[in-house]
């Protein structure tokens, strides 16, 4: 029977990989899981002469392998112990009938314990896994039987007040941050699960309560995500994709898409990333202008992305195109409040810093920051870093500019909100001034970016 060691070292041969290559996997994937753990390059050296290793690198080593080799890769195989630590797929547990029940079931398998998730280790779906869902809810039939016999009767009234709750969680969100506000929501959607669990209603009120779960789940999705916990975010978002159904909301399942495409092209899915745009521009009858332009704008994104200028531009200009049409009676959902002009300038500065157009970047990121006046938001945070990079990446670079917008970001990042996903942009920005890191202004600023981006 071969070591452990024997074993590795010929999995590894297998997959083409050197002990180095191994590693850095290994540390991308445990960065992708909110991992705090790296392993040094060299590690996988040792495990081949037959070190067995520690918690998490067995259940992430069988994962990666197990994808890399398209064959079940076991514990038992590498000849390395249980470490009592499971390793599945975003998707696990969510493999359901698209049904009012299936919905209900897939609230309850997400919003479970804290402890029943640690004890699991989720992993990120990626490749054609990660656009799925979307397919599987794109041909699904929306359920015709909604109604629940159960329990003492719920109204319509109660659930506007469970909409306002929601409203509150989403503003607080953008004043606070994914880290304050995570909590409050999985605790809100408890509640809204306990009624459609518990509770008689028709099915008008049961399409309201599945849509609003749909939307806390969304929005749990998206707080996970801002907060660099992808996996966490994919299975939020795929049992609010089930929700979507039951109620018949095709914008709220349009809506999860656009995260989604925008979660994938920060992976590095990039064609992923354009397959869930265009799923959710396709699926979505345009009924609302606001709505509409969400979609265009994640598309934009996914397009420039992958430096695709004539599409991302053509989205972009199908995106401001529909702020003319702001006629009341569309009655645009309420969870569509946050796209306005300066949100949309704000995306495009971002799609134009992709394609490394710095001065239409600037022109975009500019006219947001002066719409979104003095808010010390998130995304003031987000528009002041990627504006500080177009002065540092243009041919005649402006330290002194982008220096003084870098201190904003990271101003507002330390005592006003946290995102790891503004983080991320402000560590580009340390990574752009690199070069410059002898002039005294940007050796200081580097260092006081320090400590955010370290926490």
């Amino acid at each position: 029977m071969a070591t452990s060691g024997e074993a590795i070292a010929r999995l590894l041969a297998e997959a083409g990989w050197q002990p180095e290559q191994l590693a850095r996997r290994l540390n991308e994937c445990a960065e992708r899981h909110g991992r705090t753990e790296r392993l040094h390059p060299k590690t996988p050296y040792k495990w081949k002469r037959g070190d067995v290793p520690r918690s998490p690198w067995p259940a992430l080593t069988t994962a990666l392998l197990s994808e890399q080799l398209q064959r079940t890769i076991s514990l038992d195989e590498l000849g390395w112990p249980d470490e009592g630590f499971e390793a599945a797929p975003a998707s696990a547990g969510l493999d359901l009938p698209w049904s009012s029940t299936g919905a209900l079931r897939a609230a309850e398998v997400v919003n479970e314990s804290e402890g029943m998730m640690h004890r699991r280790m989720f992993l990120t779906l990626l490749g054609s896994a990660l656009t799925s869902p979307a397919h599987e809810w794109l041909i699904a039939q929306p359920p015709t039987d909604i109604a629940s016999t159960a329990g003492r009767h719920l109204s319509g009234e109660v659930v506007d007040h469970l909409d306002a709750v929601t409203a509150s969680l989403r503003r607080m969100d953008d004043h606070l941050g994914s880290g304050h506000t995570l909590g409050l929501v999985r605790q809100h959607l408890s509640v809204v699960v306990g009624a459609l669990r518990e509770r008689s209603y028709t099915d008008t009120v049961g399409q309201r309560l599945h849509a609003t779960a749909g939307e806390l789940l969304r929005l749990a999705g998206w707080l996970s995500f801002d907060d660099g916990h992808h996996t966490q975010a994919q299975r939020f978002w795929i049992a609010g994709l089930y929700q979507a159904n039951a109620a018949g909301d095709r914008g709220l399942g349009a809506n999860i898409l656009g995260f989604m495409s925008c979660q994938a092209k920060d992976l590095g899915q990039l064609r992923q990333a354009v397959t869930l745009a265009e799923t959710a521009r396709a699926s979505y009858p345009a009924a609302s202008p606001k709505v509409a332009t969400i979609l265009d704008l994640r598309a934009a994104e996914a397009y420039a992305n992958n430096r695709a200028e004539t599409d991302t531009r053509r989205a972009l200009d199908n995106a401001f195109g529909r702020f003319t049409d702001s006629r009341p009676e569309h009655g645009d959902p309420d969870w569509s409040y946050w796209i306005n002009e300066a949100q949309a300038h704000a995306q495009a500065g971002y799609c134009f810093v992709k394609l490394e157009d710095w001065p239409r970047a600037r022109d975009h990121l500019r006219t947001a920051l002066r719409l979104q006046g003095n808010e010390y938001t998130r995304e003031g945070a987000l528009r002041n870093a990627l504006l500080a990079t177009t002065y540092v990446r243009q041919e005649q670079p402006e330290l002194d500019k982008a220096l003084a917008l870098g201190d904003q970001a990271v101003q507002t990042l330390t005592g006003q909100v946290t995102s790891a996903r503004c983080i991320k942009h402000v560590r580009n920005l340390v990574g752009a001034l690199a070069p410059y890191r002898r002039t005294p202004a940007v050796r200081q600023f580097c260092q006081d970016a320090k400590d955010l981006i370290a926490a």
